[in-house]
């Protein structure tokens, strides 16, 4: 298992914490001059042998300079390219898992072809969500719309490529999807287990190291109260249990495990461990 970071954005910090003040968030997450603050594009590969798995897609290359500069993008071939590096072709990854379909998580399923037109980047693959994302994102309403760009995932729909999970379960050997509701309803996270460890990537439930604390939520996610209910629920097994975690959009230290100390709930990180 290897992470693959695929480049670096910048979203507003105010959104990014809800209703946490400046005053607080801004002693983990320094803004830049226009309220912004930077954060990766995380993915993981996957191989067992026998398989090629990605689990996330980034924000892709379908941006035009507009969209660059608003979210300060920066990419230099996105995903398939970062896989090409590892002596990955995109042509030989078996399944995609996505978390949820916000343009910064599935914005990289989908390529631009020859015409223009948006086809899947991983033509083999079977791409892998939850049913209840799948039906949140197609009936996106004025507050949610924005997130959903349809050029991202349609194309795997008309392909027959997309496969609908429905709650936890194993996906395939050693990897299996866990619902993580509150920044959409269909949020899932992704557990990997093997040689006695597991590691969780829970995508937009915890962004960044700086989103540990329970309250830390997202202005972005339309059901917060149901974040901290998950967050409640699942923070403390990680603990228990060891999980490592895998940070989506953490740019620094994105691997690590959690320890207790004197009651307080920190992140050790683990560098280049996975």
């Amino acid at each position: 298992m290897e992470l693959i970071p695929t480049g670096l954005f910048r979203l507003d910090g105010g959104a990014m914490f809800g209703v946490v003040p400046k005053v607080l968030w801004q002693r983990v997450a320094a803004p830049d001059e226009k309220n912004r603050i930077e954060l990766a594009l995380n993915c993981l590969l996957v191989r067992d042998g026998k398989r090629t798995i990605v689990v996330e897609t980034g924000m892709g290359d379908k941006w035009g300079p507009k969209e660059r500069e608003i979210y300060a993008l920066r990419t230099s071939g996105g995903l398939p390219e970062e896989l090409r590096r590892r002596g990955v072709n995109p042509e030989s990854v078996d399944a995609v898992i996505l978390s949820h379909l916000h343009f910064d998580h599935a914005g990289g399923a989908t390529v631009a072809d020859q015409a223009g037109e948006a086809v899947p980047a991983f033509p083999n693959a079977t791409y892998y969500v939850q049913r209840e994302e799948w039906e949140f994102a197609t009936h996106a309403n004025e507050r949610t719309r924005a997130s959903y760009l349809q050029e991202n995932f349609q194309p795997l729909f008309k392909e027959g490529m997309l496969t609908f999970l429905e709650g936890e379960q194993e996906v395939l050997p050693g990897i299996s999807v866990l619902p993580l509701p509150g920044h959409t309803p269909g949020l899932q996270g992704v557990l990997l287990r093997g040689g006695g460890q597991t590691a969780l990537f829970p995508s937009d439930l915890i962004p960044t190291v700086a989103h540990l604390p329970i309250p830390y939520i997202m202005g972005y996610d339309v059901l917060p109260l149901t974040t901290l209910e998950t967050r409640k629920r699942v923070l403390p097994r990680v603990l228990r249990e060891e999980w490592t975690l895998l940070l989506v959009h953490e740019p620094a230290t994105p691997i690590g495990v959690l320890r207790e100390d004197s009651g307080k709930v920190t992140f050790r990180p683990l560098e280049g461990e996975a």
